[in-house]
């Protein structure tokens, strides 16, 4: 039987952007913009997303990520209250809820940091972050120097293989999910974490709630070191999202078979995403805006867990710069979903409705029936025997492909259309549109 988070179609909220909080975290006052957030999960839940990743949530500095409070929630988006209304809403609307668990560095405001600061060699907590030591100044003027992330001295790392640190990060989780009743963290910067501190994070929250889902940050690597049974449940498939925009924009569909064929032998419970928070968007990245369609109709329908990032539904547009990500974390108001929606938002809606009632996109073994650089036609199959045929072409002109029977059926179903036809000869013809794709479902009388 497949868990919830298989079944699942994720939205992706970065709730600093989206609500237009200040970029830094200045005063006491808290502003309480998690209700402009509660207004969201109507409109999630239309999408036919039964689950939201969110975050970073927690008391910060500025993005987020140098967090100086695990058990506050960031006074720029409201209280501890506030985001236990938002996942008591989500639960109620059938959505799981999973937060960031940002555990590789800190922020310099946190009490550990601060203690160091304060006591330098005397502090209980020296040991508490990698590469203390106090034979020279950091280059933020601290009488000591400390690893930090990527060079980024406002994040110093954490030593996850000290038990005193791995203790209280496992009470932070426990906190999160008595206080707020999360499902499951997306652990930040999971390829660079101590590989033990996983394992036992593993263990723990097993403990603390049934089908509590681990999903880690990794762009590069062999997925299959982190997603096993000791350790996490699934990692971000980086790999599958550079195939996919780069096969659309080359016409290359053997890019992404290729990959999806190398990733099979890992599991189907990847995390799969065609943007997000650090990523351009994928209607900047695309050469040819008509391939929105079919680029989202590939992440339904491959294997993973598919993830729509907020605004992808209005195919909103942003690219990063050399110094800044703002323009991929925009704000936006939930009042504006009317004017901005669009073909493609209600193309997704019906996408996260198939896949929700589809068992064989719940972890269904992957065929490939078709390659070429321009058509692509592929089986998921259900436990029933039976399967689901997704044909797409990149093609600015229409093509016509005939798709061999992956297993014996009388009839199919067009999920997009509802048009029904029997299965002549064991295999399918298929006119495809230009840019389009589409989905059958096959039966037996």
């Amino acid at each position: 039987m497949s868990t919830w988070y298989e079944k699942s179609v994720f939205y992706h909220m970065y709730p600093l952007g989206m609500t237009g909080a200040p970029k830094e975290n200045l005063g006491d006052h808290v502003e309480h913009r998690f209700q402009e957030l509660d207004q969201w999960i109507p409109h999630i839940r239309s999408l036919g997303c039964t689950a939201v990743y969110i975050g970073p949530l927690f008391q910060s500095s500025t993005h987020g990520y140098d967090t100086w409070d695990y058990k506050k929630v960031d006074r720029r988006l409201g209280d501890n209250g506030d985001f236990k209304t938002f996942t008591d809403l989500c639960h109620k609307s059938g959505i799981k809820v999973v937060v960031d668990g940002v555990f590789n560095h800190t922020g310099r405001e946190f009490f550990a940091f601060r203690d160091i600061q304060d006591k330098r060699w005397d502090s209980p907590y020296k040991d508490w972050y990698k590469g203390v030591n106090f034979g020279w100044n950091s280059p933020k003027g601290d009488p000591f120097g400390y690893e930090a992330w990527q060079g980024h001295f406002e994040l110093p790392c954490l030593n996850l293989q000290n038990p005193a640190v791995r203790q209280y990060l496992f009470d932070v989780v426990r906190f999160w999910i008595d206080e707020f009743d999360i499902d499951g963290i997306r652990l930040d910067c999971a390829n660079v974490l101590d590989f033990g501190f996983m394992e036992e994070l593993r263990r723990e929250t097993e403990q603390m709630k049934t089908d509590f889902w681990l999903m880690g940050e990794v762009i590069h690597g062999d997925y299959s070191r982190w997603v096993n049974p000791k350790m996490l449940h699934s990692v971000t498939n980086y790999e599958l999202h550079k195939s996919l925009y780069s096969g659309f924009n080359d016409h290359n569909f053997f890019e992404i078979a290729h990959n999806v064929r190398r990733l099979e032998a890992i599991g189907r419970d990847l995390y799969t995403f065609v943007d997000n928070h650090d990523e351009d968007r994928i209607a900047s990245k695309l050469k040819n805006k008509d391939h929105l369609f079919p680029i989202y109709l590939c992440l339904f329908t491959l294997p993973g867990i598919p993830s729509v990032y907020y605004g992808g539904e209005w195919a909103v547009e942003g690219q990063r710069t050399n110094w800044s990500d703002e323009a991929l974390r925009p704000c936006i108001s939930i009042s504006e979903a009317a004017a901005r929606h669009c073909q493609l938002t209600d193309q997704i809606a019906l996408l996260g409705k198939i896949h929700t009632e589809e068992p064989a996109f719940h972890h269904g073994r992957y065929q490939e029936l078709l390659l070429t650089n321009r058509q692509y036609a592929y089986a998921r199959h259900s436990d029933d025997g039976l399967a689901v045929i997704i044909a797409v072409n990149n093609d600015e002109h229409s093509a016509d492909i005939t798709v061999p029977m992956p297993v014996q059926a009388d009839e199919y179903i067009d999920l997009f259309t509802g048009f029904s036809a029997p299965v002549q000869e064991n295999k399918i013809t298929l006119s495809l549109n230009p840019c389009s794709g589409t989905i059958l479902k096959l039966c037996r009388n």
